[in-house]
């Protein structure tokens, strides 16, 4: 499966992506939506304004000179430098057409987001309503709930994606700053592919339902070829009855408003409320299968008075007692890392540098225990900022984190918590290899356990001898036999690794990374 989209950036309504846009969008019966804003950390009394609109489309129209038939093209609306008022019409009419059904994962508060921005602009009311209206998370669940029988917790889109794509869905820049301009080929990527991805899960989505379609098409055709009237018991009693029926008159009624648009008498003026949603419907309409889902599972997303009003917390804060609490002491995250570390010698630590990585910080970790560097993750997922804390200075470990929250605690210790700067995973590295003046080496690489952190075994293990220490839960592959390959095992959960091309490219990776043949 791929992800690679053929992205368009769409800054102005005189450009050629705009114009792009606005005719793929009549040629497109599935699109996937979402959004991206500067993240907020705290409450406030208004909505964050949304900076980027992502809209992934399924073309399924006649090849056009850009976009061919059945591509996938991805188009970034950039928010903050288009006047909204000029998208508004557009954009409101793809939402409520009823040709194009449109997918989502828990995009209501995106929504919400989106009309509290354009109404800030004087798009009043803003946008209401999102329909027909599939979230992905509702087909997933109703399938995999038919094929094993259970009802299955609430899955993220990057644990969906994983699962039926087969593809891992990296969501580091979610929380970056979207406002910024311009934006970074990185965050374009992360954000086109964030709505893509839903277009090509609905697409293995609906190759698994297909059959379903099929046998009922196939049935609504022997219905209608019958010389007699079948009563509703012989309907029901065939294969997919109920689905018969409802697809039976879902088409009847579908192919009798297409009838009236079609015919539509030249004379009667058409209100302009509706007036583009009905050439929506002149230019295309969903193939049977796209049909069938949109009205088995597809929903609608209304927006009432209530959800127009950010939701404040009712909780008072309460103050502390006089004299019984110290103020936080607060720290800036910026400010330059001074030492001396907590592992240093003059600290009675051993001079080894140590980490602990919290959970927004996961892929640092394992990044420096690829090129040598200890660093470990909490044992609990959500473990409590005290804890967090207490390990780090427990360890003698300085604390890595994203987290601005963090460093307004009381109780911190000087030098124990670092606040990264960089988004990206190999920046974060590089940045705490600077700051804290690591000494990297081509012999340190790969050293350590990327699973749990530990340390391997001194002496390399031959296959037989691999093989004898992986029984029971690591199975060698049969292609390593002959290829006189030697394994290392980790000393603490015995996790077996070998030299093999993925390690060779792994060294490589960081060699360049760290620059170590400069």
């Amino acid at each position: 499966m791929d992800l690679s989209p053929s992205t368009h950036f769409v800054s102005s309504t005189n450009s050629p992506e705009f114009t792009l846009l606005t005719r793929v969008l009549t040629r497109s019966s599935v699109i996937g939506l979402d959004a991206e804003w500067k993240p907020v950390r705290t409450q406030q009394s208004s909505f964050p304004t949304v900076s980027l609109l992502q809209i992934a489309c399924q073309v399924d129209g006649d090849e056009d000179a850009h976009v061919s038939k059945n591509s996938q093209p991805v188009f970034l609306v950039d928010l903050s430098a288009i006047p909204l008022p000029s998208i508004y019409e557009l954009l409101r009419d793809a939402f409520v057409s009823p040709n194009i059904l449109k997918l989502g994962f828990r995009f209501k508060q995106d929504l919400v987001y989106l009309s509290s921005t354009f109404c800030s602009q004087g798009c009043e009311p803003g946008f209401d309503r999102v329909e027909p209206f599939l979230d992905i998370t509702s087909i997933y669940s109703y399938l995999q709930h038919k094929h094993q029988g259970r009802r299955l917790q609430s899955k993220s889109l990057a644990a969906i994606c994983q699962e039926v794509l087969g593809i891992s869905l990296s969501k580091e820049l979610q929380c970056s700053d979207w406002s910024q301009r311009p934006l970074t080929e990185e965050q374009k990527l992360y954000a086109a592919v964030d709505s893509l991805c839903l277009i090509q899960i609905f697409d293995v989505l609906k190759a698994r339902v297909a059959n379903i379609v099929g046998s009922t098409v196939c049935n609504v055709g022997k219905l209608q070829s019958h010389s007699i009237d079948l009563g509703l018991k012989q309907i029901l009693d065939m294969p997919n009855g109920s689905d018969n029926i409802l697809l039976a008159k879902f088409i009847e009624a579908t192919k009798m408003v297409q009838a009236i648009i079609t015919d539509f008498p030249q004379g009667i003026t058409i209100h302009e409320e509706v007036a583009s949603t009905v050439q929506f419907a002149k230019n295309k309409q969903m193939d049977d299968a796209v049909l069938w889902i949109a009205r088995k599972y597809g929903d609608k997303i209304l927006l009432s008075d209530s959800d127009r009003k950010p939701k404040m917390s009712k909780k008072k804060g309460k103050k502390p007692p006089t004299g019984l609490m110290a103020k936080p002491r607060q720290l800036d995250g910026d400010e330059d890392w001074q030492g001396p570390p907590p592992w240093d010698v003059s600290l009675g630590g051993d001079g080894c540098p140590k980490f602990l990585c919290d959970v927004m910080v996961e892929g640092l970790a394992k990044h420096l225990r690829c090129v040598g560097i200890d660093a470990a993750v909490p044992p609990l997922r959500k473990p409590q900022t005290r804890d967090l804390i207490e390990q780090a200075s427990k360890e003698k470990r300085v604390l890595v984190t994203r987290d601005a929250k963090l460093l307004r605690h009381g109780y911190l210790i000087k030098n124990q918590i670092y606040r990264v700067k960089s988004l990206l995973k190999n920046e974060q590295l590089i940045e705490v290899i600077e700051t804290f003046k690591l000494e990297i080496s081509e012999d340190q690489l790969m050293s350590r356990c990327t699973k749990c952190n530990g340390r391997f075994i001194q002496k390399p293990l031959t296959t037989e001898e691999a093989v004898e220490a992986g029984k029971g839960f690591q199975v060698i592959p049969n292609c390593l036999f002959d290829k006189n390959l030697e394994f290392w095992q980790c000393m603490d959960c015995k996790q077996l690794y070998w030299e093999g091309t993925q390690y060779r490219n792994a060294v490589q990776k960081f060699i360049d990374i760290c620059k170590l043949n400069e």
